[in-house]
């Protein structure tokens, strides 16, 4: 029974249904629960799925049940690569490589991986509230204050702010704490509300726990290295020497050819440079290039396999072998418009891949793989048997099976893409199941399919205000509500969304509630542009301690817009 529901698992998601194959593994292991291979499965096909976190739980499930078995490192690298924990994967590729040190797709996945790191360093965005703690301004403050005089004593609290000093990205992770939320109103000049805004500690000094600095070490300066002189030529390294001239100089004579399209002439001096130097492999893929804009497709992915087989036998760079499999891709995706057979390329593409991650290569494989679907979807596209897959969905739907409602709703999608009703549907499934980002792309996308259909806009709102966003799904009900002003769900949700926001102006909120809001609140780029505003912040400061000033900016309707969006998200109060 397992093996069977293993095969069906196994069949399932090499037709890229993912969803079912979830479930056949999931009764594999049902019935025999220390299979590491079922669960290794059962974590790639959530990936597919971009499930990340059943992926990760999965995969270390796997790595338990076989520790030394490579490709459960490499489904860990994969899943916390698709977390965008680049260091954790770099962790769990390399210590697969250290069980199978040859297995190709881990060494693909490490090199992915740890370019994703190097991206993500370099690409980090500063955090807006990033000057706010910079230098010892910032203890001065917190010192100053008698709000946050007593939190120095506290180490953990210490710990946090010198997290966020070194790191202001760090915040993100300590906005629930509303020590941090205190200080930070602190340092921005804004007071922020707190359900124990009146707990203050007096001490003294000599008890702060503020941290020490450290001189910065001068380096010592090193001598320069003396330089080797060369060494003179003898005998078969000068010969060798010429052959390598004399074979670059033919290489050169075919790229001028080839430059002219003068494919036959370019043909004859790579070969000439072929005969002469056997030891670089860059004369057959360029001849390999002629041949293929030549149109000559076989006699390119000739030259290509060769290319890679004497590439091998060489040691050669690997950026070079990957360029020849490049190539070879590139002739069988010309082949694949006539024979619609991508398969080849796919996996030539991959394989050239596992060679170098060249992001050139890359787009070519997402394009090829996205032909291949293309073709697919026009093979299998059927409104009929798409309209026949959606009603079996209701009828689960109403059962209250919203997983198999999902899948017949996915089944329906596939069948007609354009069919907005099938989104719409799926959405509410995912609703039901708390899947709410996919939730909430499937009442876009119907949206988007049919702008003037009210129910993408209730799914939408749904999505959004379970989500606890009431501002985003009161817009997305009034947005339906323009293409049908009297839907009933619609003015439901709207008065749900007024609700809520009139709670959190009223100060309603339970502690718990108000955390939860400001910690959001605190991660909106719209709310920490109003708190970095200098304006906002004079604005914030004289409707807390100046009235008569407070008037004046009462008549901006832009500024009353963002001091409303402040106290939805129960950032800041009126006094």
């Amino acid at each position: 029974m397992a093996d069977e529901a293993k095969a069906k698992g196994n069949a399932a998601f090499s037709s890229g249904d993912f969803d079912s194959a979830v479930n056949h593994f999931t009764e594999a292991i049902n019935l025999t629960p220390t299979n590491h291979v079922l669960f290794s499965n059962r974590s790639a096909a959530h990936a597919s799925l971009h499930h990340y976190d059943e992926a990760l739980s999965d995969a270390k499930k796997t790595v338990e049940l076989k520790p030394d078995w490579g490709k459960g490192y490499s489904r860990l690298g994969a899943a916390h690569l698709g977390l965008n924990q680049f260091d954790e994967a770099v962790e769990a590729y390399s210590k697969g490589l250290e069980i199978d040190p040859s297995n190709e797709g881990l060494k693909s996945g490490l090199a992915d991986a740890k370019a994703s790191a190097s991206r993500s360093r370099a690409s980090s965005a500063p955090n807006p509230f990033g000057d706010a703690f910079q230098g010892p301004e910032m203890w001065s403050k917190l010192t100053a204050d008698p709000s946050t005089r007593g939190f120095l004593k506290q180490p953990d609290f210490v710990n946090m702010m010198q997290e966020i000093q070194r790191n202001p990205s760090n915040l993100n992770l300590y906005l629930k704490d509303q020590r941090v939320m205190q200080a930070l109103g602190v340092l921005l000049n804004v007071q922020i509300r707190s359900q124990q805004a009146g707990d203050e500690m007096e001490i003294g000094e000599e008890e702060m726990a503020v941290p020490s600095r450290k001189e910065p070490e001068v380096e010592k300066k090193r001598k320069p290295e003396p330089v080797p002189e060369p060494e003179p030529e003898f005998g078969e390294e000068k010969e060798k020497k010429e052959k390598k001239q004399k074979a670059q100089k033919e290489k050169e004579l075919g790229n001028a050819a080839y430059k002219k399209k003068d494919f036959e002439t370019a043909i004859q001096h790579y070969s000439t440079a072929m005969e002469i130097d056997d030891e670089d492999i860059s004369y057959i893929t360029n001849r390999a290039a002629v041949h293929l804009e030549m149109g000559k497709f076989d006699e390119c992915i000739k030259d290509c396999d060769k290319a890679v087989e004497r590439g091998r036998e060489l040691r050669s760079d690997y950026k070079m072998v990957a360029k020849a499999l490049t190539r070879k891709g590139t002739a069988l995706g010309k082949m694949a418009k006539v024979s619609k057979d991508y398969e080849p390329v796919i996996e030539t593409y991959q394989k050239a891949l596992t060679e170098h991650r060249n992001p050139e290569t890359l787009k070519r494989l997402n394009e090829a793989e996205r032909a291949k679907k293309e073709l697919e979807q026009q093979e299998y596209y059927d409104p009929s048997i798409g309209d026949e897959e959606r009603e079996k969905g209701n009828e689960f739907f109403k059962e209250q099976k919203y997983p198999e409602a999902v899948r017949h709703y996915t089944e329906a999608i596939k069948r007609n893409p354009k069919d907005p009703r099938a989104y719409s549907n799926r959405a509410a499934c995912y609703t039901k199941l708390t899947a709410m980002p996919e939730g909430l792309k499937d009442a876009e996308k119907c949206i988007e399919l049919d702008p003037t259909f009210s129910k993408g806009y209730s799914r939408k709102g749904a999505v959004q205000f379970f989500m606890k966003e009431y501002e985003n799904a009161m817009e997305a009900y009034q947005q339906g509500l323009k293409h049908d002003p009297n839907n009933q769900e619609l003015l439901d949700g709207v008065r749900r969304c007024v609700q809520q926001i009139n709670k959190a102006n009223r100060g309603d909120l339970t502690p718990e509630e108000l955390k939860e809001r400001q910690a959001k609140g605190m991660q909106d780029p719209e709310i920490q542009n109003i708190l970095t505003d200098p304006v906002m912040r004079q604005v914030l400061s004289d409707l807390q301690e100046n009235p008569a000033a407070a008037q004046k900016h009462m008549q901006n309707p832009m500024i009353m817009n963002k001091i409303q969006k402040l106290i939805s998200s129960g950032i800041v109060q009126m006094k």
